[in-house]
């Protein structure tokens, strides 16, 4: 899914390592379409405890006012907990809840700011919740800035590059941190062209192939070479110690 970020904002974080990070700040309609979505979810489970539960009696009624109770006020908390900061809508949306300094909110956080949302909501539909969103920079809610958390879009884990099957061996000579990015780049991108394409491209790399006369081979080579790979595809240290 995509989101639009245009009008939203850039939350900058110092960790103690001296490294900045900049978050992008999630504004008032991705966060009340999660909204939407963990309100869809909670009226499916009071239905469901609302169609079971009274045939107990008495018993049951309290069981369902309590269990009322728990799942309004502690579903976001237990999943923004136990679940990297992400409701089931909040996942939906890609968003996420964290702390200011952009580590992950704790049971007192996410405490503070769900049980805040009964302020939030004041006077009518939220309406001091959406008042603070659009007077803070951040978009926070109320919840918020007692919590001292802020919601933003999460950021997808970068994965190892999916190289072809290649003998690793080393460059024929040194290559900055942008051309080894740009060799891994293109070593994981050729299995989807045609060969003819592709050994065209490894030819352009000029001195880093020479004159091979198989420059792809080449190049996924040092590639695998580059990613850490140090044992021939297909072979394992015994057979390349009994070699």
């Amino acid at each position: 899914m995509m989101h639009e970020r245009r009008f939203d904002t850039q939350h900058a974080v110092e960790t103690p390592e001296g490294i900045a990070l900049r978050l992008a700040t999630a504004g008032p309609v991705p966060r009340a379409l999660a909204f939407g979505i963990d309100q869809l979810i909670r009226f499916g489970i009071y239905f469901a405890l609302s169609f079971t539960l009274p045939w107990l009696g008495n018993f049951g009624i309290g069981i369902l006012l309590i269990l009322f109770f728990l799942v309004e006020w502690f579903y976001p908390v237990l999943f923004e907990v136990l679940n990297r900061g992400q409701t089931p809508g909040k996942a939906a949306m890609g968003l996420r809840v964290l702390h200011d300094d952009a580590t992950p909110v704790n049971w007192g956080a996410a405490m503070s700011r769900n049980l805040l949302r009964a302020v939030d909501f004041l006077p009518l539909f939220y309406a001091f919740g959406l008042v603070s969103c659009l007077l803070n920079r951040d978009f926070k809610r109320l919840g918020d800035l007692v919590a001292g958390t802020v919601v933003v879009y999460a950021t997808k884990r970068a994965t190892a590059p999916q190289l072809p099957e290649a003998a690793p061996h080393t460059p024929p000579f040194a290559l900055q941190q942008e051309e080894q990015q740009a060799l891994l780049s293109f070593a994981e991108r050729s299995p989807r062209l045609t060969q003819e394409r592709a050994e065209e491209l490894a030819r352009l790399t000029g001195d880093l192939v020479a004159n091979s006369p198989r420059p792809l081979d080449e190049l996924q080579g040092m590639a695998a070479w580059i990613a850490g790979r140090r044992t021939p595809a297909g072979s394992s240290a015994t057979e390349t110690g009994n070699a």
